[in-house]
């Protein structure tokens, strides 16, 4: 049992124990077998000859009598100032003795009270000893300015390059620095220095830990990794220690590298609401005071990962500090096919896999949604009793990212079902009319675990980097087509659409503010958005006219594709109800199967 985890415990027993000791010292039990008595009745005794014998101490008288029917009995009392008492014991013939029980009053004191309190200090020192030692160092007085950066020495890291993938420009970028690692007379000799800091940033799960490692593992250099909390402390000057502490470290073992994750942690930009004794800003100042004070020719690399950059201070950016910022952002259909590939390669796979196929299906995706896209596909594989992923495994495994499990035992009656078959037809076709507009890849009633009753997907033939005025309106007309339906078919509207509505009112409003796409504003910003790599809220920059102005723009644009959906839903009503029944009866459709129908339907027209 580790005396640091449970202080209490010990505590609580250290004063259990003095005190039992206290109480045996300074209240001694009576002798066994004797009763306490006053000291008439004492007196009375030695009148009527009935006592044998006595025990004389400072204090106390222990006498026995004996009764009429033979027998003896012992008691004790309480002995008082009676200067005649050993003449009448020996007038009445009884045997006495004196005894030593009681001490002098300063024997008494040092037992009573000098023990105990020796003994408390030993079990305090015993616990203090303990608390220093070795392996309680993390919470010592000694040891608790010291750096908990985890080294991994060489190779420990087990990541090089081939472990990453869909990142080829940042992977370049810090290729330089295991150059300069591997051969810094290259160069030295032209006068060059390594960049003493090396910023990635980007959105969460995109790779930047697994970037620095790899780095480690490619230079073969030993690897301090460790998060900016660490450094955070409820005493000022902890933090700064603990940043002196690592750097000198670092400095005995170079080369190496030092990997800060999550640095916005102690690297935001300072601000008046600071004082001088502020923990964090002695912290940063510390962190900016070392990285100045080792040269670029020292072969001590700092890599640091945020996911917010622009909230670090302008002090740690300037260059002499982190001199290049490497971005690690989302991949693209190129990258998240090679992502698919190396996770795919660590798990037992079907051959003919279709990665394109699901790199496609994926747009938006980082590279941990990926890696845990592949793993439901392996535990898929393994709950339906086979070795091997299928590509129906890795289908489902991104449904499952995207929407959740599938409620296979959900309760929902007839009527509901119905009108969740003919919101979700809805949208795919008004998807399949209006142009331009990502094909439909699947349609499906089945509801999931996140809350969808169900849901259309359509997946893009191509990457787009670039979204026109054609197709975000395009998009608002799709997400309208589901309530478009409910309402030509029911005469009534449910809250199925909520999502749909939400997604679109965000498109129309980012049209307005932040994209120009207004007719009514031109080219003008009425709206900010910061941490932009954590999906932070966009704020308005601009008077509660302009806002009023902006939200009836927003709802003229959603108002038109509304009307553009019902148009579109109308003029193809009998194909509405085609798609619907055959949706309700399979519960899902494949993209294929439902342009199979709205083709034959075309046929029938004429």
């Amino acid at each position: 049992m580790k005396i640091k985890k449970y202080p209490l415990f010990f505590t609580a027993v250290t004063i259990i124990i003095l005190a039992v000791f206290s109480s045996i010292v300074l209240f001694p039990t009576k002798q066994k077998g004797s009763e306490i008595t006053d000291y008439s009745f004492f007196l009375n005794c030695l009148e009527s000859k009935s006592v044998t014998s006595a025990e004389l101490s400072d204090n106390v008288i222990i006498y026995e009598t004996k009764n009429p029917d033979g027998s003896s009995e012992r008691f004790e009392t309480v002995r008082i100032d009676d200067p005649d008492l050993v003449s009448r014991l020996s007038s009445h013939g009884v045997s006495f003795y004196g005894s030593s029980q009681n001490t002098s009053p300063s024997r008494n004191f040092m037992v009573s009270w000098g023990i105990p309190a020796i003994l408390a200090v030993l079990i305090f020192l015993l616990i203090r000893n303990k608390l220093r030692s070795p392996q309680y160092g993390t919470n010592s007085p000694s040891s608790i300015s010291k750096s908990r950066a985890r080294i991994y020495v060489n190779k420990d890291t087990g990541k090089s390059f081939s472990d990453v993938a869909g990142q080829e420009e940042a992977k370049e970028a810090l290729s330089e620095i295991v150059d300069f690692l591997h051969e810094p007379e290259k160069f030295t000799e032209i006068g060059a220095k390594l960049p003493k800091g090396v910023l990635l940033a980007g959105p969460p799960g995109t790779g930047k830990t697994l970037l620095a490692q790899a780095v480690a593992g490619e230079a073969d250099v030993p690897f301090f990794s460790i998060s900016g909390s660490e450094f955070v402390e409820m005493f000022a000057g902890v933090g700064a220690a603990k940043i002196r502490d690592l750097f000198r470290q670092a400095s005995a073992k170079a080369p190496c590298i030092v990997f800060i994750d999550e640095i916005d942690t102690i690297g935001k930009k300072r601000d008046s609401r600071m004082t001088s004794s502020d923990e964090r800003e002695q912290t940063l100042n510390q962190l900016l005071t070392e990285m100045d004070g080792f040269d670029g020719r020292s072969a001590v690399v700092i890599l640091a990962a945020t996911n917010r950059p622009d909230s670090l201070d302008p002090a740690l950016l300037r260059p002499g500090r982190f001199d290049r910022r490497i971005p690690v952002e989302l991949p693209d259909i190129a990258g998240r096919e090679a992502i698919l590939r190396v996770h795919a390669s660590k798990v037992v796979t079907d051959t003919n896999l279709d990665f394109n196929a699901i790199a496609r299906a994926t747009a938006g995706a980082s590279g941990a949604e990926l890696a845990n896209i592949i793993n439901e596909a392996a535990l898929r594989a393994v709950r339906n009793g086979r070795n091997i992923v299928s590509q129906s495994d890795i289908e489902e495994s991104v449904e499952v990212v995207i929407a959740g499990y599938q409620r296979k035992n959900a309760v929902i009656s007839h009527n509901e079902k119905k009108i969740i078959a003919y919101h979700e037809i809805g949208h795919a076709i008004v998807a399949a009319k209006e142009r331009p507009s990502a094909p439909v890849h699947k349609i499906t009633i089945i509801p999931r675990t996140s809350g969808a009753l169900g849901y259309t997907m359509q997946v893009d033939d191509s990457e787009k980097n670039l979204v026109t005025k054609e197709d975000a309106l395009s998009r608002i007309a799709v997400l309208t087509g589901g309530r478009s339906a409910e309402e030509l078919v029911f005469g009534t509207c449910t809250s199925g659409a909520s999502n749909d509505i939400e997604k679109a009112t965000r498109i129309a409003r980012s049209m307005v503010t932040r994209c120009g796409m207004s007719s009514q504003f031109d080219m003008i910003a009425l709206e900010t958005a910061s941490d932009n790599y954590l999906g932070g809220e966009p704020e308005l920059i601009c008077s509660s006219e302009t806002a009023a102005l902006i939200d009836k723009e927003v709802n003229s644009i959603i108002a038109s594709a509304h009307r553009k959906a019902l148009g579109i839903i109308s003029d193809n009503i009998n194909k509405l109800h085609k798609l619907a029944a055959l949706l309700l009866e399979k519960e899902t459709i494949s993209g294929d199967e439902f342009m199979a129908v709205l083709d034959s339907e075309k046929r029938d027209d004429y």
